[in-house]
């Protein structure tokens, strides 16, 4: 039966992602192996280190940019990640100079926000 062993996020710069992802988000550094001017570089949630890993991955196809600016226009996150706590999380991370970009706002059963990851991207948080 497959699974889903990693997803990506396309960045503009390996080393910003990183920062934003592991040291603001939380994630964990999995794999960071030098390749030419790149690096395959993973994250998995904390405390699950054999999880789905996130690959932070350089944004170069040609096709990356415009994709990526129309969704930024429209407002549509790249992905989304589940916290125990929205809104602590977003002031947590508006502490800590995110942009957020959608406070968090009531959706049914769920309650989302929106940050900018500074690396060409909208994140979606949820609880």
């Amino acid at each position: 039966m497959p699974k889903v062993s990693y997803c990506s996020v396309f960045v503009d710069d390996q080393d910003r992602a990183l920062q934003f992802y592991r040291d603001l988000l939380g994630f964990e550094l999995k794999h960071d192996v030098p390749l030419g001017e790149h690096r395959w570089l993973t994250l998995t949630a904390p405390g699950d280190p054999e999880g789905t890993q996130l690959l932070l991955e350089p944004a170069e196809h040609p096709a990356v940019k415009p994709f990526r600016a129309a969704l930024v226009e429209d407002g549509i996150p790249a992905t989304a990640f589940g916290v125990d706590d929205v809104t602590a999380e977003v002031e947590r991370l508006a502490g800590r100079g995110v942009t957020v970009v959608m406070p968090p706002t009531p959706t049914g059963p769920v309650t989302m926000a929106v940050v900018d990851d500074s690396c060409g991207n909208l994140i979606q948080l949820f609880s």
